[in-house]
């Protein structure tokens, strides 16, 4: 067998077989095939695409490149949540603690933020304390005393993935459908998990930028989970605006607090963008796990753990029980990290915000340090921008529309920039539209 057959059999159009795209990948990671033929097979890929089992096969051999997570001795059905990245989403820190607090286990592995999307361990590690290392025994015990754990990522879980990556980011093949849902899955197949929900983002600030896009990757990803015995949805949802109000690490964290307190449910006043994304999620994972009844009963039954404080007690156990401290519950201005520098950008006119473009925010937010662009730079956890005005809110001349949070304001000026790109104001009233855009459940519910 020769790797050269191999890519001009898929440049062809041909599906390769196992026994191929096992020679291909294993000699990849074993260094015996050169970046430069793998370079032109996912080029190849990208152009041609990859039938179902090819998707199936390929993602196996991805997780069997590398060590698995065995969560066998979990009671229980163990559910993990996973996005494909946007800005200001801070379902994660949300619905973990609301699904544990339902019965569900949640036995998570995360990543770290890159470029303009947040990353949920660089989010918890700006909780003084909190640990996201713990070892493989103490991950599982975990769970299996509260129900909830996360932890990042390790460098033995899909090395495959890793490798493959880092060529396609360089060789414009990143966008191939088959390849990007082959490395989402394989993650979360290896950690374990025996429910896998999927947020796929769909606009401005995603990485999908049309819904038919993000419809196929939903559909492709759900069918690899099916092929390898894993139960697998996913929804998809609006990234155009950022689905927080507050971008950044610790603000995050404070914005997740507050929407975890029970007063935020009392009385009639209309749930936030980031809640109404989070009970969507809950109410299948519930259904799908069995917990529930129906997914109306499962989004009900998640706002009644909101609204009992079940659910931040959940997720006060959690920081306590990852050597956090849990005070942070109830002072979180006291215990979290604050900038030094506060700046209110102003409106220049009057009328009603259309677009507020998530892309544009997050990259400002990145400026003022609260994101990076290369994985060994070092975020500051309390930068970070607040969003004061969302589209279809009314504004006048020099109104407060966001304000920046900065202790280095080297890039302050590129960052307000970037604020006036994102913000569009005019004198029509926009049209309000729906956050969940669609989904893809598993055909047997």
């Amino acid at each position: 067998m020769r790797a050269n057959d191999l890519i001009a059999k898929k440049r062809d159009g041909q599906a390769l077989t196992e026994e191929e795209l096992a020679y291909l990948i294993g000699g990849y990671v074993n260094d015996k095939i050169p970046d430069y033929q793998v370079a032109a097979w996912a080029m190849a890929v990208y152009f041609q695409g990859m039938t179902a089992e090819e998707r199936a096969i390929l993602t196996k051999l991805m997780v069997q490149s590398g060590e698995q997570i065995d969560l066998a001795s979990i009671e229980g059905l163990k559910v993990d949540k996973h996005s494909t990245g946007g800005v200001g989403d801070v379902t994660t820190l949300i619905l973990a603690p609301i699904l544990a607090a339902m019965g569900l286990k949640v036995a998570k592995m995360s990543g770290r933020g890159l470029g303009h999307t947040g990353g949920t361990i660089d989010k918890l590690e700006s909780i003084p304390g909190f640990r996201v290392d713990l070892t493989r025994a103490e991950f599982i015990e975990q769970v299996k005393r509260s129900g909830l754990a996360l932890v990042g990522q390790t460098g033995q879980l899909v090395p495959a993935d890793k490798k493959l990556y880092a060529l396609r980011d360089v060789t414009a093949t990143v966008e191939s459908i088959p390849l990007i849902a082959s490395s989402i899955m394989s993650k979360k197949i290896a950690a374990g998990s025996d429910l896998i929900m999927l947020d796929v983002k769909v606009g401005h600030g995603a990485f999908m930028k049309t819904f038919e896009e993000a419809e196929e990757l939903a559909q492709v990803m759900v069918e690899i989970g099916k092929q390898l015995g894993r139960r697998t949805a996913a929804v998809i949802t609006s990234m155009d605006q950022p689905l927080g109000s507050m971008i950044g690490n610790a603000l995050e964290v404070r914005e997740a607090i507050a929407l975890l307190q029970p007063r935020a449910y009392e009385g009639s006043s209309a749930i936030s963008p980031a809640m109404v994304v989070t009970i969507e999620l809950a109410g299948r994972m519930a259904y799908l796990a069995g917990q529930s009844t129906s997914i109306d009963v499962g989004k009900k039954e998640a706002l009644d753990h909101l609204r009992s404080g079940r659910a931040l007690a959940v997720f006060r156990q959690w920081i306590e029980d990852q050597g956090g401290n849990g005070a942070v519950v109830d002072e979180p201005e006291k215990y979290l990290p604050r900038a030094t520098e506060k700046e209110f950008f102003l409106a220049n006119q009057s009328g009603y915000v259309q677009r507020l473009e998530a892309l544009a925010v997050g990259r400002a937010a990145s400026l003022l340090g609260a994101g990076r662009e290369k994985k060994d730079d070092t975020i500051d956890m309390a930068a970070g921008i607040v969003l004061l005005k969302r589209i279809g809110d009314q504004v006048e001349v020099g109104d407060a529309l966001a304000e920046l949070h900065y202790n280095n304001g080297e890039h302050r000026e590129e960052a307000l920039a970037l604020l006036r790109e994102a913000y569009y104001i005019a004198e029509e009233t926009p049209a309000r539209e729906p956050l969940l855009l669609g989904e893809v459940m598993p055909r047997d519910t």
